[in-house]
């Protein structure tokens, strides 16, 4: 434990407009029982005062304010950045919606360093408004099939049954604590996904480079889910998770003709039987077929701003950003 100890890691926390859910995961973060560790807080353009109110109640936190919206995955690429230029062997990648199990950390780094080929470490994630319902312990991606379906143990009550350390297909980026070296091979996340599969896309490179990515029980997170997007069954991660699957299915399984198209409309299908079990089904329809239009004509990045329909709010991921400061 002693060597281990010496090693540093850096968090990394993203925050859109969710000053009271990041304030309290920094909380939670000033718990870890870990000597050598430092956070770093990228803000995407918020408007709700959340840099002031964190530099004002965490002034131990590195604060790095984008001007405007990058996304999710071009956001925590800033901190990424920042963390391996401040030293970092480890990074963990967490969102601001979580509050984590003091042990973290020790739990994650004790695993990876039995494991010098795990590229990633991902903990046991829970429902933080019902602690012991599971919300991640691991998950598979079949890029051959299309296939990005719900986490193992999704919203199950935790009785133990996934108690032992194991490999799994990929990551999540709500807990994701990731090797140095692993970071420095296969680089960073994808910009152009913007937000959804991008820790999928993150994952298959890493395994593809040979390096393995392991779920680790014994590390506890509680997460909100999806704050930022509405929820889990919201028009923004409708739009982003039939787009990116796409984009990421074609890239590391490209198929051509009968194949290519049965797989499209699989996705398809799935994709829109979770769209209509939200609040606004048509809405989310609507984002995924838009998805579909947008992979189709080769558009990635942010989405563009879908059409105002009276009486409902504009999604939050497409709105205009607003320039607050550049770090």
């Amino acid at each position: 434990m002693a060597g281990e100890a010496a090693l540093h890691v850096v968090t990394v926390v993203l925050n859109w407009n969710g000053r009271d859910d990041t304030l309290a995961c920094l909380k939670s973060l000033e718990r870890l029982d870990w000597p050598s560790h430092e956070t770093i807080v990228v803000d995407n353009g918020s408007s709700d005062g959340s840099v002031e109110a964190i530099e004002a109640e965490h002034p131990e936190v590195t604060v790095l304010a984008n001007g405007h919206n990058l996304g999710f995955a071009e956001g925590n690429n800033v901190g990424l950045r920042a963390a391996l230029a401040a030293g970092a062997d480890y990074v963990m990648l967490l969102n601001n919606d979580t509050l984590v199990a003091a042990d973290l950390l020790r739990q994650l780094v004790a695993e990876g360093e039995r494991r010098p080929d795990a590229g990633a470490l991902c903990p046991l994630i829970y429902y933080l408004d019902r602690p012991d319902r599971i919300w991640y312990a691991g998950a598979r991606f079949d890029a051959r099939r299309g296939h990005n379906g719900r986490h193992t143990g999704y919203g199950e009550t935790d009785r133990g049954q996934y108690d032992r350390v194991r490999e799994t297909g990929r990551g999540t980026g709500a807990a994701m604590l990731v090797r140095r070296a692993a970071i420095e091979q296969v680089g960073l996340l994808d910009g152009e996904l913007y937000l959804q599969v991008e820790d999928v896309e993150w994952s298959l490179r890493m395994r593809r480079a040979r390096w393995r990515i392991f779920f680790v029980p014994a590390g506890k997170v509680w997460h909100r889910v999806s704050v930022t997007t509405g929820g889990e069954h919201s028009a923004a991660t409708a739009y982003y998770e039939m787009r990116n699957t796409l984009a990421v299915c074609d890239r590391y399984a490209p198929l051509r003709g009968v194949r290519a198209a049965r797989r499209r409309a699989a996705i398809m299908a799935v994709h829109v039987a979770h769209a209509r079990r939200g609040r606004r089904p048509g809405e989310n329809v609507r984002a995924v077929m838009q998805g579909w239009r947008d992979y189709r004509d080769g558009r990635l990045g942010p989405r563009p701003q879908p059409p105002v329909v009276e009486g409902q709010p504009r999604d939050e991921q497409a709105a205009p950003a607003r320039t607050v400061r550049v770090a």
